[in-house]
């Protein structure tokens, strides 16, 4: 009698190993899919501050050009850390003859869908 009851006292029975199973592949599936999608955060983030840093150099260029600021719109790619965007540039009139207003957006073409990444907008003097 006492060897019987050792027989079935000793190790899981499969049913607790498959409930066991399965509750370690939703742990793993939630982890990675909390995994990929702090990675895809940390891209976006990225991509963000590298289109802000392009929009701020450009602005920083029209500053110091001093040339003159002529009225419309045109598109230019740029690249910052190896990352190619598409700068809008829009100058507009404002109030005051003597000052134009740029609005500068920050693209990115990725499978035919146009992302923006950055906006800015300022007002320069026209330089005449």
């Amino acid at each position: 009698m006492s060897r019987s009851s050792s027989r079935t006292k000793r190790g899981f029975t499969l049913l607790e190993v498959l409930v066991a199973l399965v509750i370690i592949g939703v742990a793993l599936a939630a982890a990675m899919r909390g995994a990929l999608s702090l990675a895809g955060t940390a891209e976006e983030t990225r991509y963000k501050l590298l289109a802000t840093l392009t929009a701020e150099n450009r602005l920083y260029e029209l500053r110091l050009a001093r040339q003159r600021l002529e009225l419309g719109q045109n598109a230019t790619d740029c690249e910052q850390g190896g990352v190619t965007f598409v700068c809008e540039q829009i100058v507009k009139t404002t109030p005051n003859p003597f000052f134009r207003r740029i609005e500068l957006r920050v693209y990115r073409t990725q499978d035919e869908q146009r992302r923006q990444y950055a906006e800015m907008l300022t007002v320069l003097p026209t330089n005449q």
